[in-house]
């Protein structure tokens, strides 16, 4: 097995992968006040300030990674798919972070 040299679409896929996460919190805390009629405000608070909300609001974001995933995939873009997986694993240190800290 060759192992591939990092490329600019690496990259790409990284940065897409840590963005589209970061945009997406505020939509998947709008849509769980949606659902259980709670205030954006009281939700955004509680994740802002306790740390489990804050893992479970994180960690379901994250699941927004799979779209992009899937479409590069599909495209036969397997360098930027790469970037997206190594994207979301690198979330994974700073949710251990607040979890056991």
């Amino acid at each position: 097995m060759k192992i591939r040299k990092w490329t600019r679409d690496h990259t790409k896929g990284l940065l897409i992968g840590i963005i589209t996460p970061l945009v997406f919190i505020p939509v998947v805390i709008f849509v769980i006040t949606w659902l259980q009629n709670y205030y954006f405000e009281q939700l955004w608070h509680k994740f802002t300030l306790n740390n489990q909300y804050h893992i479970k609001i994180i960690t379901i974001s994250i699941i927004s990674n799979l779209i992009w995933f899937y479409f590069f995939l599909n495209k036969e873009r397997f360098n930027i798919a790469m970037g997206v997986i190594l994207a979301t694993i690198a979330f994974a240190p700073y949710i251990l972070y607040i979890k056991f800290f």
